[in-house]
């Protein structure tokens, strides 16, 4: 039977890798950035108006708020493993949005966060 939590975790996982998308794209668009003295407002207000970071950060915080309700529900010890399905999304959504490479080791990972999530969740 489904572990009443694991909506909300599955959620919060999702949103977070969305979001962490979206920031990517926004600071690819933006470059490098400068965090020098001189700089720093500049930076600040760049990053403040990226409409990709300003909509990360907002499904980033929605995320957060469907975690929230997943540890009303659960232990700690049994939900916190679940996010390391975030790394396993983000691999995937890099290679086919950013065009990232994904080696046999990343992938080998992956499939090990898998079953480890997977063995937590029969709990």
């Amino acid at each position: 039977m489904l572990h009443p939590a694991v909506p909300y975790i599955l959620v919060s996982v999702i949103a977070g890798a969305v979001g962490q998308i979206l920031l990517k794209k926004g600071m690819t668009d933006m470059g490098a950035i400068t965090l020098s003295a001189d700089q720093i407002f500049n930076t600040l207000w760049r990053i403040a108006t990226n409409p990709y970071v300003v909509i990360g950060l907002f499904i980033y915080v929605c995320g957060t708020v469907f975690w929230l309700a997943a540890l009303s529900r659960a232990d700690l010890s049994f939900a916190y493993p679940f996010t390391g399905l975030s790394y396993a999304v983000m691999v995937i959504a890099s290679f086919f949005l950013f065009g990232d490479n994904i080696t046999l080791q990343r992938f080998a990972g992956m499939v090990i966060v898998w079953v480890g999530v997977f063995i937590i969740s029969q709990t």
